[in-house]
């Protein structure tokens, strides 16, 4: 069916509204992918699959398209805009931009160069926009009998590489985080005493020399991405368990220590999670602990959350699935290969029986846009260099044969959105 609808404009309870110039609307679409066009409005019911809806890659200003809905499935299976090279709020066509509200309609009006397409919608908290998703991880520092500085990078498709010689101080018990979008940062750790400097990753995975003097020297703690490009450093120990953070910029800067939020701990794991926020949970006080703190997109620390699972420590995490997360390994009352899952919504599920060899100390990473890697650690009779691949639904494979060379108190970062 297509006709004509004069002025297309929602109003505050969600009905279109006349609106100048008119507008023609297309047959429903149901295939996974569509271009459109200005001045039409379309119907799209992605019932049987998600859609990636291609704009135009010329338009004008005041050029207007209309989405819909059709079958209020956009929750379960949402849309993709592609910019097709123009701006869409601003921001480059690199950036991932996702409609998942159910029920929902969108009035794209292109503004001109400087801000390019902008939606209009009456469901305001539907606009989900974060950095492309990392492609690449690195592993770097960590112990093997001594420090060392030996870094490890892994592809797209999970394969770790060979160890390669390290830049910066030979340490253990880092911390690690994307930042940027496209970069990582590791910093804090132990030599035999605690260190406060840093050192950056670039998206080719060169890791930069040491930069002296950021925050509170401390070792045993996590760090995570938050805010779509930036990242956070939180707990770990000087002479004491602490509970400060330090947050990153999207330039690598870190700034000076911010009084803590939480029950001071070691040995917990931190990752991002949802489009913008992160998570650090579990740990060790003197005895394990279960709890969690949720970080907002601005790098605010919430207050502890009763924890789901068994207590434990020297574990690891990272995102997987675009919006979701993975604890898993360390040590309970001896070393264990079990992991906890981490809705986008920061809720974290029952423990799950572990794949793989238990171990702690461990680090892992996202790779491949939406999955994980758990790697290295002690499995208490030795450093190990195995690796465990994690699927974007969040499925621990078995052990992939040791590559690296074995270690623990390695630290695992994603960087680059390029394959």
């Amino acid at each position: 069916m297509s006709g004509l609808v004069k002025d297309n404009i929602f109003g505050s309870s969600g009905s279109v509204i006349e609106a100048a110039g008119g507008l023609s609307w297309q047959p429903v679409v149901t295939a996974s992918t569509v271009t459109v066009g200005a001045a039409k409005g379309y119907f799209i019911n992605t019932t049987s699959n998600a859609c990636t809806i291609t704009l135009p890659s010329v338009a004008t200003a005041g050029d207007q398209i209309i989405l819909v809905d059709y079958a209020r499935t956009w929750g379960t299976n949402a849309i993709t805009i592609d910019s097709n090279g123009l701006l869409f709020q601003g921001e480059e066509d690199t950036y991932i931009v996702d409609y998942d509200t159910a029920g929902q309609a969108l009035n794209l009006v292109y503004s001109g160069a400087t801000v390019g397409w902008t939606p209009s919608s009456d469901i305001v908290n539907a606009f989900d926009h974060g950095s492309p998703p990392t492609q690449k991880g690195i592993f770097a520092f960590g112990y093997d009998g001594s420090n060392i500085n030996t870094k490890n990078l892994v592809n797209s498709s999970g394969v770790i590489a060979a160890d390669a010689t390290g830049v910066g101080t030979a340490r253990t018990q880092a911390a690690s985080a994307s930042y940027g979008g496209d970069k990582a940062i590791f910093a804090y750790g132990s030599t035999g005493s605690v260190v406060s400097l840093k050192n950056l990753v670039n998206n080719s995975g060169t890791v930069a020399a040491d930069v002296t003097g950021v925050g509170t020297a401390r070792r045993n703690l996590p760090a995570a991405d938050y805010g779509t490009d930036k990242a956070i450093f939180a707990y770990g120990r000087d002479s004491g368990n602490l509970s400060m953070s330090n947050l990153v910029s999207n330039s690598g800067v870190v700034a000076s220590d911010v009084t803590g939020v939480g029950t001071a701990r070691i040995d917990l794991a931190a990752t991002g999670y949802g489009a913008d926020k992160a998570i650090f949970a579990y740990g060790y006080t003197g005895s394990n602990v279960s709890m969690s703190n949720l970080v907002t997109n601005v790098g605010v620390v919430g207050t502890d959350v009763t924890g789901v699972g068994t207590a434990y420590r020297g574990l690891a995490s990272a995102r997987y699935g675009g919006d979701k997360a993975i604890f898993g390994f360390g040590f309970i009352s001896s070393r264990t290969a079990k992991t906890n899952l981490v809705s986008n919504l920061g809720v974290v599920a029952a423990d799950v029986t572990g794949v793989g060899t238990a171990r702690d100390e461990i680090a892992a990473t996202n790779y491949g846009g939406d999955k994980a890697i758990f790697a290295f650690g002690n499995d208490g009779s030795a450093q190990s260099g195995l690796s465990n691949l994690v699927n974007n639904s969040g499925v621990v494979a078995s052990n992939t044969a040791a590559v690296a060379s074995g270690r623990s108190g390695v630290s695992g970062a994603g960087y680059s959105t390029s394959a």
